[in-house]
């Protein structure tokens, strides 16, 4: 499969009519403070709807939601992620659980496991993982998956979590293996990919792409980080710059652009149960 060139006709802003929604950003990062009413204006004049920003401790939790009441593009997850499990507590994750009752949280993460970093043994990981599941399992919030070098323990938790129910989860900014996304979707898990599969020697992450079922595929930025081609290493990532990515996987898939931000964007409305509340005549405008 040919790398992406960042040649592709992106369509203009009318013509998309706002059809993205970036389901992974952190916006509350120090990269990017104090700029959100820009770059979610930047990002609307890109076709962005709806942006999750997604907390990686309590205090990101907070600042994530205060983010989301500010801006109606913005909701907010909420949790604790696995290189932050070592200066966390129990009582700090009672506190997400709390704050899981607002109604702008719309999901639970980012949680996971990292063996590359290693700054948290991962028995604590593991343990911090499987409480913000069965968080999940509790609200009916959707949970947001970061792994990193641990595909083999990522399955083992994910299996035994099956035990609790259906696993409602994103497997955030996909690289893992093919097998491994097939695992994750025959438990009713959803793929979301960010801008490396716009990388030159990403072939195969986009072979994958093309694999997943419309049904389960989702689109992210991971803002500030993971800027897509032709943007890599310029700036910091902002949700505008999604449009990369979702042309990225159109062309992988066989899709048009619009097609792809549709399929994307619906797929994260029903996910994140907010088909009814906002239809596109209602996004955006607040």
């Amino acid at each position: 499969m040919p790398p992406c060139d960042g040649n592709h006709r992106l369509a203009s802003t009318d013509e998309r009519c706002q059809l993205i929604f970036d389901t992974h950003a952190h916006l509350d990062d120090e990269q990017l403070a104090g700029k959100t009413a820009d770059i979610i204006a930047d990002a609307k004049r890109h076709g962005v709807c709806e942006v999750l920003t997604v907390a990686t401790t309590l205090a990101s939790s907070f600042r994530s939601i205060e983010l989301a009441e500010t801006h109606s593009e913005i909701f907010a997850a909420v949790g604790i992620h696995p290189n932050s499990c070592q200066d966390a507590s129990l009582a700090e994750l009672d506190q997400v659980r709390q704050l899981t009752q607002h109604p702008k949280v719309i999901a639970i993460g980012e949680t996971g496991l990292d063996d590359y970093w290693k700054f948290c043994s991962m028995d604590v990981q593991i343990d911090y993982f499987k409480r913000q599941i069965r968080l999940s399992h509790e609200t009916g919030l959707p949970f947001i998956v970061h792994m990193r070098d641990c595909e083999s323990q990522m399955l083992a938790t994910l299996s035994e979590s099956t035990q609790q129910g259906t696993l409602n989860g994103i497997m955030h900014s996909f690289t893992g293996t093919l097998q491994t996304a097939r695992q994750c979707l025959e438990w009713d898990m959803h793929i979301s990919f960010a801008g490396m599969v716009t990388y030159r020697k990403n072939d195969e992450l986009r072979q994958i792409a093309a694999a997943i079922p419309d049904q389960r595929l989702l689109v992210e930025t991971d803002s500030p980080y993971l800027s897509p081609h032709p943007e890599r290493g310029k700036r910091p990532n902002t949700p505008a710059l999604i449009r990369h990515t979702v042309a990225c996987l159109a062309e992988a898939r066989g899709a048009t652009f619009e097609e792809t931000a549709e399929l994307t964007r619906r797929n994260a409305l029903r996910l994140f149960r907010l088909e009814t509340s906002n239809q596109p005549n209602q996004v955006g405008n607040g």
